[in-house]
């Protein structure tokens, strides 16, 4: 189990769960941020502080289709390569280590343009 961040952060990309989360799993991409699944302990200290509810839990996802898509998207992030790197960001071991990614899956990048 891990903890997923949704649609409803596009464009807001507020840093409150940034902020509270004990083991840095949280990333910063350019219109939204990322949880890493392999580094995230589901402490679910991230889920309150968002102020726009995007936060979930990655079993919610079960039957919502658009849940689901944003927790394949969130294993992407980490998975593939992302634009303007020249391999996959995997599990660093802590956001702090790479800074700010400036960069989002496909997916967000589309995102409701």
């Amino acid at each position: 189990m891990s903890y997923v961040i949704g649609p409803a952060c596009v464009d807001v990309n507020d840093r409150a769960c940034v902020d509270v989360c004990p083991v840095d799993c949280i990333y910063v991409g350019d219109r939204k941020s990322y949880i890493n699944p392999a580094e995230c302990i589901d402490c679910g200290a991230c889920e309150p502080e968002c102020p726009v509810d995007a936060i979930f839990v990655d079993r919610a996802a079960r039957g919502d289709e658009t849940r689901t898509l944003f927790l394949d998207d969130s294993k992407a992030f980490f998975a593939e390569v992302l634009p303007g790197r020249d391999a996959p960001l995997g599990s660093p071991g802590g956001a702090r280590k790479v800074g700010d990614l400036n960069a989002d899956t496909a997916l967000v990048t589309g995102y409701g343009a």
